[in-house]
């Protein structure tokens, strides 16, 4: 029998809850409940040459190298299987767990989820009609052959873009992989989430209400972004650091706390999966396959461990560079009647006065 990290470490370590946790960033049942969902698309035919890689053993190497971002060299010297082999591996097991998870984990929004939403960023952020908040990250890879500059971003290195959309609860809602590292947020949120955007209206967001303890105006339901951003009707972004009143000061306030979730968001998939913090020696569309797997296994663990927190704002991923283009007039009156709702007898904070 091969004496590799499976056979020496796996059954001793289901001995041992914490350790079990740290090396597979997930507890037992969690793990077992994972393996269920993936073993029947993982089973291999074992032939007269050679025994298959088994289900679990496939998901211990791919959770190892996405939990170490090691790489598939020291994979190899870990579990005694050969290079290739476990490169096919991670790249089958990333696919399958996509796969068999997304649907569940990362449903397409419609206005009730988006409803259910609002009301956690109401309770947390104090911040009505908040749907999620969204912003763009670099993945960092070697560079593509023949691929010339398209993927060199402005932090002058090789990269894909993660945009994505949280909610409250620090899941992901809706995300969109694989884009050019030079290319900008607001140019990928136009074309992103399999064509759906705020920018041509095909997110089914609940229509315009009144905001909580008003008579109007009615109001849209708006995701929160940064800077980088252009606004548009259900995109709204804070105002410029540039001579603000108090009104617009309390309003960057809220939306910043907002927006945070999005950010803790990413620094929370960053700590579990560190593969994320190195290049990623990969083919492109196999780099794709292990952004998605990190993605829906972030969502996947957040359900079934949700009292386990792994909480940090610094995800140590570059954010996207900023897009010039202002919103509206429209929009801006928009974000104004915002700003003063907030300051208003209706939607003035349920705690103390704070310092802006």
């Amino acid at each position: 029998m091969t004496e590799g990290a499976f056979e020496l470490l796996y059954l001793e370590l289901r001995q041992y809850p914490e350790k079990f946790y740290n090396y597979f960033r997930m507890n037992t049942d969690t793990f077992d409940d994972l393996l269920h969902r993936v073993s029947p698309k993982l089973t291999r035919m074992d032939t007269y040459f050679r025994r298959s890689v088994s289900p679990t053993e496939r998901l211990m190497v791919t959770i190892r190298f996405l939990a170490t971002g090691d790489s598939f060299t020291s994979l190899h010297y870990s579990f005694r299987l050969g290079i290739s082999t476990i490169s096919t591996i991670v790249k089958e097991t990333c696919k399958v767990i996509w796969d068999e998870l997304h649907e569940e984990f990362i449903p397409t929004p419609n206005r009730r989820r988006w409803l259910k939403i609002e009301q956690k960023f109401r309770e947390v952020c104090q911040f009505p009609h908040c749907v999620g908040a969204v912003d763009g990250k670099h993945i960092r890879i070697l560079k593509p052959p023949g691929t010339g500059s398209e993927f060199f971003n402005y932090k002058k290195y090789f990269s894909i873009v993660l945009m994505a959309i949280a909610d409250a609860e620090y899941r992901f809602v809706a995300v969109d992989i694989g884009a050019y590292g030079r290319t900008n947020d607001s140019m990928i949120f136009k074309n992103s989430f399999m064509g759906r955007s705020v920018y041509n209206r095909s997110f089914d967001f609940p229509p315009p209400e009144p905001m909580p303890g008003t008579n109007g105006p009615p109001l849209p339901y708006v995701l929160v972004g940064d800077k980088a951003f252009q606004m548009a009707g259900n995109l709204i972004k804070p105002y410029s650091s540039r001579g603000l009143d108090a009104t617009k000061q309390n309003f960057n306030y809220r939306l910043t706390r907002a927006r945070r979730m999005v950010e803790c968001t990413f620094g929370i998939l960053v700590s579990t999966w560190r593969v994320f913090e190195k290049p990623i020696q990969m083919k492109i569309e196999t780099v794709d396959e292990v952004v998605k797997c990190g993605v829906v296994l972030h969502n996947f663990l957040r359900s079934k461990e949700p009292t386990i927190e792994r909480m940090t704002e610094d995800s140590e991923l570059n954010s996207i560079s900023a897009f010039g283009p202002r919103g509206s007039v429209a929009v801006s009156a928009m974000r104004d009647a915002f700003a003063d709702y907030f300051c208003s007898d209706a939607g003035r904070f349920q705690w103390p006065d704070h310092n802006v």
